[in-house]
């Protein structure tokens, strides 16, 4: 049985992405840290909630105890929590503004990732999946085709730059883990107030098949929908 940990899965993207990967027959831990939709979420879907908050060095310390003590192991890590943070005019941002996004975007991910590798170590195939976002390509947001192009988010875009970087990194560092990133696409969420045109199955597209990939997939990938994107 694959037992698979997901961050911020109580709504959106993530709970979208916890449903489906049951339904692979994957066990699924929904990290949240908000532990009343948390226990929500893992009620309706038949999972087991784990509280987790990728900002908080203790609370991800706990988080890994827990699944340490109960399932003894995890095989796919998906690194989901995301904030979006100011859009507009970058001359408003402030320092704390930068702090709130990366903490969550980036560092939350290092945060996590650290934490349960001990868990992932266990596991005969064990899998890394970063949800990062097209609006960190150079060549999406310069492309006026794009919709990228057309949305001025300067802290999300530059987090989700550095998460595709740390993933490279990772998956060059990590030996014997398959690291990826997947880009969702435009998809309605509460992140972009339901804006996007995709449904947020067609969202979850490139994690669920990231994650039910054989165990002779690549690593240090860029993913969507649509298949493998460039880095830059």
């Amino acid at each position: 049985m694959t037992i698979t940990f997901i961050t911020g899965a109580n709504k959106g993207l993530g709970r979208e992405t916890a449903r489906r990967l049951i339904e692979h027959g994957h066990t699924v831990l929904v990290g949240a840290r908000d532990r009343e939709r948390g226990e929500e979420t893992a009620a309706a879907l038949g999972a087991r909630h784990v509280p987790i908050d990728v900002t908080d060095d203790a609370s991800v310390a706990a988080a890994a105890a827990n699944v340490a003590e109960r399932e003894g192991r995890i095989d796919v890590l998906i690194n989901n929590a995301g904030v979006h943070g100011p859009v507009g005019d970058p001359g408003d941002l402030t320092a704390a503004d930068a702090f709130a996004v990366l903490d969550v975007n980036v560092i939350g991910v290092v945060r996590t990732t650290s934490a349960f590798l001990p868990l992932l170590r266990r596991s005969e195939h064990p899998v890394v999946i970063n949800v990062s976002s097209g609006m960190g390509s150079l060549a999406l947001t310069h492309d006026p085709d794009r919709p990228e192009s057309h949305v001025v988010a300067p802290l999300y875009t530059s987090s989700k730059a550095a998460l595709t970087m740390l993933t490279t990194q990772y998956a060059k560092g990590l030996d014997g883990i398959r690291v990826n990133a997947a880009d969702p696409g435009y998809t309605a969420t509460d992140l972009n107030g339901h804006s996007g045109p995709q449904t947020v199955t067609e969202g979850t597209h490139a994690i669920v098949a990231l994650a039910t990939e054989g165990p002779g997939a690549g690593t240090g990938r860029f993913v969507s929908r649509h298949g493998e994107i460039a880095w830059s």
